[in-house]
């Protein structure tokens, strides 16, 4: 049972991770050999203000 978790900001439409998934689940499937629905992805979502690179955060990054 493959499991793939995805750390994104927040902000992306339905429609996006909707597609995200489906286009992950067909990768592991191809490379694997796993069925697609052996496949888990787990999307977690950060809101700007909790992810920071070099010290700032991305809610404050220009």
């Amino acid at each position: 049972m493959p499991l793939v978790h995805i750390d994104l900001l927040a902000g992306r439409s339905e429609d996006q991770l909707k597609h995200l998934v489906e286009d992950i689940t067909s990768a592991v499937t191809k490379n694997t050999g796993a069925p697609a629905e052996h496949v888990h992805v787990i999307l977690n979502e950060m809101q700007p203000n909790r992810y920071s690179v070099g010290g700032v955060l991305k809610s404050d990054a220009k």
